[in-house]
């Protein structure tokens, strides 16, 4: 038996390859889309910050499995929760919508120069 996340989950990269065309899978494609360039940018800032999933929760006030679901695009994070995951990871967080879709960024914090080098997890959703 497939649990509801996996199927919802199957059900997004389907609409995320485009299966439906309508309004709504337009949106929804958007939605994943975003959800998954957040995703990489904790990743890659974490990473950059030499963090564990399981430090990041820690510090975050979150669960490691939260972490990871979000990390692959399984969630959208609420703008607190954004903001909670740059404090743990001392950085600051940007998200920026551009031309063609938004700009998402954990930078490291401007005050500590020494991390700056540390890499930036920066992500890019195309919308339209």
């Amino acid at each position: 038996m497939v649990s509801h996340a996996h199927w919802k989950l199957a059900r997004d990269k389907k609409v995320a390859q485009g299966i439906a065309d309508d309004a709504a899978a337009e949106k929804l494609r958007e939605e994943i889309a975003l959800r998954f360039d957040l995703g990489q940018a904790v990743h890659d800032r974490r990473t950059a910050c030499g963090l564990s999933q399981t430090e990041l929760a820690r510090r975050a006030r979150m669960t490691q499995p939260q972490v990871s679901k979000m990390e692959l695009g399984g969630t959208m994070p609420t703008m607190a929760l954004l903001v909670r995951l740059a404090k743990a990871m001392d950085s600051s967080f940007r998200l920026e919508p551009d031309g063609e879709g938004v700009r998402v960024a954990f930078t490291a914090r401007a005050a500590e120069p020494e991390k700056e080098s540390g890499g930036a997890g920066v992500a890019r959703a195309a919308h339209g």
